[in-house]
């Protein structure tokens, strides 16, 4: 609903004076030019405004929340009308004593006492009157309400992408332990080392990515980081062919964003491959633009390779998430690619 009736009108004082004051000079000349006499109408301005000001807020304050927002529009009707009649008596009972005698001179003709064609007249005008006054409120309250649907979509979603933020350490560092605990049943001597590139990496994760974006620099190095904890664990069996070109200064991206790729390949094209792997990383910025590639070994064992493609646990999908709520369409494109038994993820994305 876009008018509250717990707060009906919370537009500020001054601008209430404004809007007022305005209408009050506005109105006072208009008649003034109109009768050729400005004390005149300055006179019945200063009595006719309470009346139009008692109106509108009655409407606005009193019978809007009360009946419209309830739905009762009968009663709204029948309340808005009794209010214009009552206020139109007065004013012209008022005016006939404290003004002149002839309270309609610019009706057709001159008159003493209340008419039907002068009651009808009236009340055209204090309805113009509030019919104006309500369509601001109306239109300010519309405002208001896109101002905070808009507020409100731009929370959820930096929540939403907090979220899923959150998501990839816990991923990544449960895959890593679970490394880390193998070598240690073995008691391997490459534990100690790779215990000290976990907690760069941690130091990395938890410090380093609470801003919505990250320099490449750090998230390149922060991949280089997790490429030397995979060639500590894996060691000859793994070939890791990185290259970098373009200028990397002074550009941006979603931090952690690609190590969920490079993650995703050594989960899917080391972990689950017997033998030695080759795992080919690119980095191209080309303007505004870095063209990602890595590409991986398909697994020698899967009994659904139709289904790698369309989904690779948490991480592609968090992924893909943190893209559609991220950046506009128009700033990236990720693709997939089974070609001989290699799987690629290519990724051109804004780095602005």
């Amino acid at each position: 609903m876009i008018f509250n009736s717990k707060k009906p009108y919370s537009l500020p004082i001054r601008y209430h004076v404004y809007f007022w004051l305005t209408y009050f000079v506005f109105n006072t000349f208009r008649w003034g030019s109109y009768f050729n006499d400005y004390v005149y109408s300055l006179k019945t301005t200063l009595l006719g405004f309470p009346i139009h000001m008692a109106l509108c807020y009655l409407n606005i304050l009193v019978l809007m929340p009360h009946f419209i927002y309830r739905k009762k529009y009968v009663l709204y009707i029948i309340s808005v009308l009794s209010a214009i009649f009552i206020m139109v008596v007065l004013k012209f009972n008022l005016t006939y004593l404290l003004i002149t005698h002839d309270v309609w001179p610019e009706g057709p003709q001159t008159i003493s006492t209340l008419t039907l064609n002068y009651t009808i007249d009236m009340m055209m005008g204090e309805l113009y009157v509030m019919t104006f006054v309500t369509a601001i409120k109306i239109t300010l309250d519309f405002l208001k309400e896109q101002r905070r649907v808009t507020d409100l979509e731009k929370s959820q979603l930096e929540t939403e992408l907090l979220f899923l933020k959150s998501q990839i350490s816990p991923h990544f560092f449960f895959n890593t332990l679970n490394n880390i605990y193998s070598l240690s049943v073995e008691k391997s001597n490459k534990t100690p080392k790779i215990v000290l590139k976990l907690s760069e990496l941690m130091r990395y994760m938890l410090y380093e990515t609470k801003g919505k974006k990250q320099t490449l620099e750090n998230e390149i190095m922060c991949i280089q980081n997790y490429l030397d904890l995979e060639r500590i664990r894996n060691g000859e069996r793994l070939e890791v062919d990185m290259s970098i070109s373009g200028d990397i200064h002074d550009k941006e991206i979603s931090p952690v964003l690609l190590l969920t790729f490079v993650e995703n390949a050594f989960k899917h094209g080391v972990n689950k491959n017997t033998g030695n792997v080759l795992i080919d990383i690119r980095f191209k910025v080309k303007g505004d633009f870095l063209y990602f590639t890595i590409s991986n070994p398909m697994p020698e064992f899967t009994v659904h390779k139709d289904n790698f493609n369309k989904s690779s646990g948490i991480g592609i999908e968090n992924v893909k998430k943190r893209l559609e709520l991220g950046y506009n369409k128009s700033d990236y494109k990720l693709s997939f690619k089974n070609k001989k038994n290699i799987f690629v993820v290519k990724l051109v994305i804004k780095v602005t």
